[in-house]
């Protein structure tokens, strides 16, 4: 299933025919229930005691990324341009494994809900998710979710209590003056002399450390000015950026002062600028309690449990249910030399899938209480 979904890979809001063979595969293992069409592609299947008890939600992500595939495996992308390079065919796979467990030992009370979710590159999908209707239904007291993480020895369990992932939220700055003739720029008003210290002003913004609580970062993803043509002095420019931040209120600040140095450099050049935010991810903040489950279930594993000391840079969207709900995101190590998310050569590590799907039973298992039941 795995390098099925590996082969044929669906970007952001397109994961129909992955939800598809997940339904397909899914229902091999007897589920109570499959809850399509949540958030957009999402689905969920649950495993119901009908006892009372808590719902506890296990959470993997769907969706593929723009980076055309650079390996020549067996398994290699078939969409020209698409490919699993953050591991979310694995994740997928995982969950399966853990109803394909579950179906033979079910919970004794309360309700296991498989939740897989769209969109979770674009940061769009488990806003999505959390606001259908559909979700309403399932409502969970407690949410759990892994990521797969390179760099990390495979299998060691990755965890930190409060803030795991970052905050991170993408901005376009559109500038917009007056275009001439080149032989008379002039007449025009041109971004060009805006945009060098528009740059070292945002790249500064961060260094003002009194301004912050903590850790914030801005980082240019994207520059233009103008069309390539030698005979016009351009009348247009953007500027894209990325801010990261280890907390939402620092998060607010960076946008304020990002907000208001567009501005003033604006009026001093004479520029109309605007301003969109896309990709908005908060911080993902970890549970105290949740923690304790997981690092419980490691040892009932025989897995090492390495606590990371700051915070990660990359953002996850699962910052919305921990927004909501009582959560936690943990990693699991997919190799020290593992090639990294998002390259061109990563591939999910199937080795690391065992050990990632007896956690989740565990955490399963001590939440719930598991019965063999068929």
């Amino acid at each position: 299933m795995r390098k099925t979904l590996h082969r044929y890979p669906e970007i952001a809001g397109q994961e129909r025919q992955t939800a598809g063979w997940i339904k397909a595969t899914l229902e091999k293992y007897s589920p109570d229930r499959i809850i399509e069409g949540i958030g957009g592609y999402g689905m969920a299947a649950l495993y119901d005691s009908g006892q009372p008890g808590p719902t506890v939600l296990f959470r993997a992500e769907m969706d593929a990324l723009p980076i055309a595939e650079s390996n020549d495996f067996s398994h290699k992308s078939q969409h020209d341009g698409v490919s699993h390079k953050c591991g979310h065919d694995g994740h997928a796979a995982i969950l399966t494994g853990v109803a394909a467990a579950i179906s033979g030992n079910r919970p004794a009370t309360g309700r296991l809900v498989l939740l897989y979710q769209p969109e979770e590159e674009t940061g769009h999908g488990a806003e999505k998710v959390i606001k259908d209707r559909k979700f309403q239904e399932i409502s969970p007291d407690t949410v759990f979710s892994l990521h797969n993480l390179p760099g990390f020895r495979k299998n060691e369990i990755v965890l930190r209590e409060g803030v795991f992932a970052s905050a991170s939220k993408g901005v376009i700055i559109q500038l917009k003056g007056i275009s001439t003739h080149a032989a008379h720029p002039e007449l025009g008003r041109s971004p060009g002399p805006m945009l060098p210290e528009l740059i070292s002003g945002l790249l500064a913004i961060p260094g003002r450390k009194n301004d912050f609580r903590d850790y914030t970062l801005i980082t240019i993803v994207h520059v233009r000015l103008g069309e390539v043509d030698f005979g016009t002095n351009p009348g247009e420019g953007v500027v894209m950026a990325t801010m990261r931040s280890f907390s939402n209120e620092d998060m607010i600040v960076l946008s304020e002062k990002l907000e208001s140095l567009v501005n003033r450099l604006s009026k001093k050049y004479k520029i109309e600028p605007s301003i969109r935010y896309t990709q908005v991810f908060p911080v993902t903040v970890n549970n105290q309690n949740n923690c304790d489950i997981v690092r419980k279930a490691a040892e009932m594993n025989g897995l090492n449990v390495h606590t990371i000391s700051e915070p990660f840079r990359w953002s996850e969207d699962y910052g919305h249910f921990a927004a909501h709900f009582p959560s936690v995101l943990f990693g699991i190590g997919a190799g020290r030399k593992h090639p990294s998310l998002h390259q061109s050569d990563y591939d999910f590590p199937d080795e690391i899938m065992p050990a990632a799907i007896s956690m989740f039973c565990s955490i399963a298992g001590e939440v719930l209480k598991l019965t063999d039941h068929v």
